[in-house]
């Protein structure tokens, strides 16, 4: 393949979700090789075609990105966040609704495991919580919304006992989130570096974004990081992956330590 054209698409797809190829082509190359066979297309000619067909730019998404998940993923995190977290909402809100974004949510295992996570700590009453759960790729949304996974599915691989059959129904082969817990969760097709993304979110009291600035440079970090800081609410909790921080880039978080995870905290902007 020509490198030139792989540079453009690269810079293309940096340009549009902030994910940086440029620095690894030869992935870029190998991710997009069996697309370019079926439409017959060079990479030039993908180059154009994705810009004006915007069903193939969501092809395109589908390739590169990466929804490896499971439910109740990072023990450590969630205890936080049950233990710790949402109590200091319980008083609050009862007159109001606990907002969480979960950006990134791939096919949906993360906001599910938080809504079971706020049926288990029976803090909230129902219709209290709204989960907004976002990602850009339109084919893991649409599983996540179906709320279907396969039984012998790896998503289930760190599941406590006795959850599956107290928030699962078995539909055949497959394992079906229950109605309680969907209604709690609510989809959106979006690109966290939309210009208008904070619009689109609004208010949010905790942000969960993990491991998915990993795959960014200190640019797109620093603007979802200001994305983050205005979405939340004051003294609003953000929380990412074990290797990846925003304290560089944003002096408005202070860092909370605890002995098994750290985690931020919207202080004063300055």
């Amino acid at each position: 393949m020509s490198i030139m054209a792989l540079e453009q698409l690269a810079q293309y797809i940096y340009e549009f979700c902030g994910i940086d190829y440029l620095k690894n082509l030869p992935s870029l190359e190998s991710k997009i090789a069996y697309r370019l066979k079926e439409l017959g297309l060079s990479v030039w000619e993908y180059s154009g075609y994705v810009k004006i067909e915007e069903k193939e730019r969501d092809i395109l998404i589908e390739l590169i990105t990466v929804n490896e998940t499971y439910f109740f993923r990072e023990e450590n995190l969630l205890n936080e966040l049950k233990n710790n977290i949402f109590p200091l909402y319980k008083e609050h809100y009862k007159e109001k609704t606990l907002r969480i974004w979960c950006a990134a949510c791939s096919s949906g295992e993360e906001p599910y495991t938080l809504a079971m996570l706020i049926k288990e700590t029976m803090l909230f009453e129902k219709g209290s919580v709204e989960i907004i759960a976002s990602d850009i790729n339109k084919k893991v949304l649409d599983k996540a919304e179906k709320g279907m996974y396969n039984s012998k599915s790896l998503s289930f691989r760190k599941m406590p006992y006795g959850m599956l059959d107290k928030y699962f129904d078995l539909i055949g082969d497959d394992y079906k989130v229950k109605d309680e817990i969907r209604e709690i969760v609510k989809f959106k097709n979006l690109n966290m570096f939309d210009n208008n993304i904070e619009h689109k979110i609004g208010m949010a009291d905790i942000i969960l974004c993990r491991n998915v600035l990993i795959y960014f440079d200190t640019e797109f970090i620093k603007k979802a990081a200001l994305s983050f800081y205005n979405i939340l609410n004051e003294n609003g909790y953000l929380f990412l992956g074990h290797a990846e921080t925003v304290t560089s880039v944003n002096p408005g978080f202070d860092t909370i330590y605890t002995p098994s995870i750290f985690y931020y905290k919207k202080g004063e902007n300055e």
